[in-house]
């Protein structure tokens, strides 16, 4: 059980068809490290050994901010980097003390891309998202700056998180009239009870051959199946095992529980049966199947064992019926109202 690669949208460099997302490593949650070092170090063990080379982190993954990337740049740190394609992020407010410590000016841009390198221990990031819009910062301050630090050989390709449509069209264009780099890759929330609400934007990277890199494709975990209904008459209600997110975090049925979430839970849940898989899988294999732009979704485990789970959905394969009875799952709803994450 193995990773096939995978081109990054319209770029020339391959990656695996999963990434690792690192937001846990050494996230404190109540006082409590979510993932520890040794624990963050086994997780990307597994992924190297599945044939995982995209790993995904940001500059205020962690606590203290930072954390996650120093943890992957001591693991890199025995391996050869070139084997490895690094994505980060700069936005957030890395020094609350700083008025410059957040958002993307020149400055703040400046400064975290040269921390962002440190930790990692690298010379250059294959991939530098923003975040998030900035309206506050001119977008051409930030794309010439991004666009520099591509000249400079600091970075090699530039993406956009989570924005309106809009706003990902206007960074294109103003990129193609001042010859500046463009946004190459995309990082939104998107699984397969949530796609009608970011249509606009992925119409946009199906257009100009965007990657999409998903965060959440399994909607916090609520699409592995492990959640069960508590209530029949409210969708918000749920019964969550010890130690998982609908336990830990109170806005977790705010973002993912929805009348639209558990019809589609049940659809997953039917075909993971027809193929002798686990709805995790086939929920994963749903995005990765999207034919009009490269999906790449980034995979967030806990243990091992479920890495490895998530791993398995690379030898699933979903028939064009199986692929609609999930997407028409969400049409079941009677009450479509805009959520988070359903």
């Amino acid at each position: 059980m193995s990773m096939d690669y995978r081109r990054l949208g319209s770029t020339g460099t391959r990656v695996s068809e999963l990434c690792f997302g690192t937001w846990r490593f050494g996230r404190e949650t109540g006082g409590v490290v979510e993932t520890t070092k040794s624990e963050a170090h086994d997780l990307l063990d597994t992924f190297a050994e599945h044939g995982g080379t995209f790993i995904d982190t940001a500059n205020v993954y962690g606590t203290p901010n930072g954390k996650s990337e120093d943890w992957i740049g001591d693991w890199l740190a025995e391996r050869d980097r070139e084997q490895y394609v690094l994505a980060s992020k700069v936005y957030f407010g890395f020094d609350e003390s700083n008025p410059n410590g957040s958002g993307l000016s020149r400055t703040h841009i400046r400064r975290q891309i040269e921390g962002t390198l440190d930790r990692l221990g690298t010379e250059y990031l294959d991939v530098y998202y923003i975040h998030r819009w900035d309206d506050e910062t001119p977008i051409e301050e930030t794309l010439s700056t991004l666009t520099r630090l591509v000249d400079e050989g600091k970075v090699n390709y530039l993406g956009a998180s989570t924005m309106a449509s809009w706003k990902l069209m206007k960074a294109l264009g103003k990129s193609e009239a001042n010859g500046w780099e463009r946004f190459e890759v995309t990082q939104p929330l998107f699984h397969a009870a949530y796609r009608d609400d970011v249509a606009d934007y992925l119409d946009v990277c199906a257009d100009q051959d965007l990657a999409v890199c998903p965060y959440s494709p399994l909607a916090g975990g609520f699409l592995t199946g492990k959640y069960e209904r508590a209530d029949p008459d409210d969708p918000t209600k749920v019964e969550a095992p010890d130690g998982s997110r609908a336990s830990i975090y109170d806005s977790f049925s705010d973002f993912y529980l929805s009348e639209r979430g558990w019809h589609v839970l049940d659809a997953i849940r039917g075909v993971a049966d027809e193929l002798d898989a686990t709805p995790a899988q086939v929920a994963l294999r749903w995005v990765m199947e999207q034919d009009a732009f490269t999906c790449i979704p980034i995979v967030g485990a806990r243990t091992p064992e479920q890495l490895e789970e998530n791993v398995g959905a690379c030898d699933v394969s979903l028939s064009d019926d199986q692929f609609e009875r999930i997407e028409n799952a969400r049409y079941a709803d009677p009450d479509r109202k805009r959520r988070w994450g359903h």
